[in-house]
């Protein structure tokens, strides 16, 4: 198996680059823009033609959330269509696809978990240029997987968990939002999930079922209680201060909830989802780990 995967030096490119390692069976693509521009539809078919990848995962996104309200147009270029063509190509070649997707999607007003049928009514340019993402990628590939997640983190690049920590090693007080609830994603969870998928499609396509998916890992937060819990576990003495959304505000409206039901993967791939502060004890023990 061939696998591409692009954004590979992101959080969950960095994920899946480390755990390839216990896959010496298939060869692994690993691409960022410097390698594959994925923007230009003449650059995707000649790497295609050229590295005939089997199976493709699209980790690349534009995330600055904020600096998307500005940044229409390369928002609109990696978000939008960048996946479409990504799609396109995979079903021309015959190779698997999933995209990686987000809770951005979603209008963040419910106050029960999102599932996949309800209706996506983002606010923010992130949420609608990824929407759009979505249904390019299911028009041109209709046995595209989408796979919709919250809060990602990991030890790898720039994330909440790693912010809150350095915030917390010099400051005696950290302010931190608590009208905001989701669940965390740990990215090393969401790689063992997407390499689940791999293994299922080279034993047997027909194993996974296209569409869209949502995924984090279990339970329920806040930002507040999240990085309290970040504190607690690496015995961080730092007093964390709970505020209102309005006493930070941003560019681009953030979901005051935005909890993924993760009924239909569980069911469809079998899955035990981790808790999401089981998780977090992980990753912080990794993160003290590589320093």
């Amino acid at each position: 198996m061939k696998v591409l995967v692009t954004g590979a030096y992101g959080q969950l490119g960095s994920e899946l680059k480390e755990k390839s390692v216990d896959y010496p069976g298939w060869k692994f693509l690993f691409t960022d823009i410097d390698t594959l521009d994925i923007t230009g539809e003449r650059g995707i078919k000649e790497y295609f033609q050229k590295k005939q990848p089997e199976f493709v995962i699209n980790c690349a996104a534009y995330t600055a959330v904020d600096q998307a309200e500005d940044d229409h147009i390369i928002a609109e270029r990696v978000n939008s269509k960048a996946p479409g063509l990504l799609a396109k190509e995979a079903n021309r070649a015959d190779a698997g696809f999933v995209h990686i997707s987000t809770d951005y999607v979603y209008g963040g007003e419910a106050f029960v978990p999102y599932t996949e049928m309800d209706n996506a009514a983002p606010v923010t340019i992130y949420g609608r240029t990824k929407l759009k993402g979505e249904r390019l990628c299911l028009e041109a590939n209709p046995d595209s997987v989408i796979i919709r997640t919250s809060w990602l983190y990991s030890s790898y690049g720039n994330n909440f968990v790693k912010t809150i920590l350095q915030s917390g090693k010099i400051n005696r007080q950290v302010k931190v939002v608590y009208d905001q609830a989701g669940t965390p994603t740990w990215a090393s969870d969401l790689a063992d999930i997407l390499f689940l998928i791999i293994e299922k499609f080279a034993e047997n396509r027909q194993n996974v079922s296209s569409g869209i998916y949502n995924y984090s890992n279990e339970g329920v937060t806040s930002w507040f209680d999240f990085a309290k819990a970040v504190y607690e576990i690496s015995d961080i003495n730092s007093e964390v201060i709970p505020v209102l959304s309005s006493e930070f505000p941003t560019r681009a409206v953030r979901p005051h909830y935005s909890v993924l039901d993760k009924s239909k993967i569980k069911a469809a791939f079998g899955l035990k989802i981790p808790y999401w502060r089981d998780s977090l004890k992980k990753c912080l023990t990794k993160i003290q780990n590589i320093r």
